[in-house]
């Protein structure tokens, strides 16, 4: 057998039920990896190996006790998995990537923890993210910043930027990310992974508290499609078919062939007004290695001119940060947040209620129309990313990446910091307006070759309820 860190998450499933292995075993051996990989890769603020062992121990105690009753096991039986520090573990301090914040044990688990145990994972920590999960980097002032396996000099993106490392570099089979703005797909478009944005309402958002425009869904960061999908079956509560059968499972859909689709390829941005950027030679090539592999697979694919309203950027930062202006934080610790927190609370906290609802009103017309654009083409294909994974310290000035820093070595230019993102990233943040589905495939590797020179990907946009299309696509280009 492979090295268990090796292992797809569905082959690692498939020896753990059968016994080949231990869930004690697979929690140590991916505990040694973090215990070595972790100190010079920044992907995980806390590790709970004492729990997570003890965890594992009852799930082999279980084990024995189905084989001896002849019972079933839970689908993710022993597999383990980390949190986003923003999701809530009982026992067990959740940063908000803060230091503002006072760090005290969560009481409870939050919704998304309790489906996960509940389907039988084994938590091994929480990992690193931006403060309050708010930018497209995972670095913050209470630990190293996330970096990216395949160049620990470049970031891992964010703001699941934790996860997708661990996930890339073989600390963990899998992970949830939770996505307000390209928050899976980002990290997993840096990291080379498949990530999964689900459409709105299918997952528990796990943090979603403060989002007034229901921006945030989780979602699964994966290897491979089989193996994301696997996660979503875990994420979301089964269905009885047309007869009362069991319906399919994400995992056997992604299994099977896409029916022969229309695709809509575009470049068109609605930040495009506001921050004009031109998509970096890598960008191109990914989207042109995506339009090859799609159309060898039988799909058709045609230029899109899409139109965005010019007044989609300040509506969107307006939802967008209307959660920091309302988090708890006392006056004398709001010397501690970052530069771009401390601006944007302070913004968000001017405005008015009537303000914020204007840009919610704006942000459902939107969606109304830029989903009826959409709708000419069965799926709209972009790039996932416009640039190359940027340097650690890129965005926030400290480009020296020698770790975390005072507060002196930011530079405090807010606006600058979030135009870079806007930039990085600018087709990601409508999709959760419009609430819509997304995955990102890793289709491209800038040295030629898969695990060569940095990743890059493409992004495809279904309509409500494509989740197990958009699996199977990327399961039909070999991901």
């Amino acid at each position: 057998m492979a090295e268990i860190h090796e292992l797809s998450a569905v082959g690692l499933r498939d020896v753990l039920r059968s016994g080949e292995v231990s869930a004690r075993e697979t929690a140590g051996h991916f505990l040694d990896r973090i215990g070595a990989e972790n100190p010079h890769l920044g992907a995980f603020i806390t590790v709970t190996a004492e729990q997570a062992l003890k965890d594992a121990a009852a799930a082999d105690a279980r084990h024995a006790r189905a084989a001896r009753d002849r019972a079933g096991l839970p689908m993710l039986h022993g597999m383990p998995v980390a949190f986003k520090d923003l999701t809530d573990v009982a026992g067990v301090v959740t940063t908000h990537g803060s230091a503002a914040l006072d760090h005290k044990p969560a009481l409870a688990d939050a919704a998304l923890t309790s489906v996960l145990k509940g389907a039988g994972a084994v938590s091994l920590g929480k990992t690193q993210v931006p403060e309050f999960g708010l930018t497209a980097y995972s670095e913050n002032r209470i630990a190293p910043p996330s970096r990216n396996p395949y160049a620990l000099s470049r970031s891992s993106g964010g703001s699941s930027g934790g996860s997708a490392a661990a996930v890339a570099a073989g600390l963990l089979p899998f992970a949830p990310g939770s996505d307000g703005g390209g928050s899976v797909r980002i990290p997993a478009a840096a990291c080379g992974l498949v990530g999964l944005k689900p459409g709105r309402g299918l997952v528990p958002a796990g943090e979603s508290s403060g989002d007034p425009a229901g921006l945030v869904a989780t979602g699964p960061l994966a290897r491979s499609a089989a193996d994301a999908a696997l996660m979503l079956d875990a994420l979301v509560p089964a269905e009885p078919g047309p007869h009362g059968n069991a319906a399919p499972s994400y995992l056997e859909l992604a299994a099977q062939e896409p029916p022969r689709l229309r695709i809509g390829v575009s470049l068109d941005s609605p930040w495009q007004t506001i921050f004009p950027f031109t998509p970096g030679q890598e960008a191109r090539d990914a989207l042109a290695a995506g339009i090859r592999m799609l159309e060898a697979s039988g799909h058709e694919t045609t230029e899109a001119t899409v139109r965005y309203d010019n007044r989609y950027p300040d509506a969107f930062t307006t939802a967008w940060t209307a959660a920091v202006g309302s988090a708890r934080i006392a006056p004398h610790r709001e010397a501690l947040l970052s530069p771009l927190t401390r601006t944007f609370r302070r913004r968000a906290q001017q405005r008015s209620a009537a303000k914020l609802n204007e840009s919610l009103g704006f942000l459902r017309l939107f969606q109304r129309d830029t989903i009826v654009q959409y709708a000419a083409w069965d799926l709209m294909l972009m790039p996932a990313l416009a640039q190359t994974p940027r340097p650690v310290g890129w965005f926030t000035g400290a480009a020296h990446g020698d770790g975390y820093w005072p507060a002196s070595e930011w530079t405090g230019d807010a606006d600058g910091d979030y135009r870079k993102q806007c930039e990085f990233a600018p087709w990601s943040s409508m999709v959760n307006v419009c609430g819509l589905p997304a995955i990102t495939i890793p289709v491209h590797w800038t040295g030629g070759a898969p695990g060569a020179g940095l990743p890059m990907g493409i992004q495809l946009i279904g309509p409500m309820g494509s989740e197990a299309l958009l699996l199977q696509v990327a399961a039909q280009l070999g991901f």
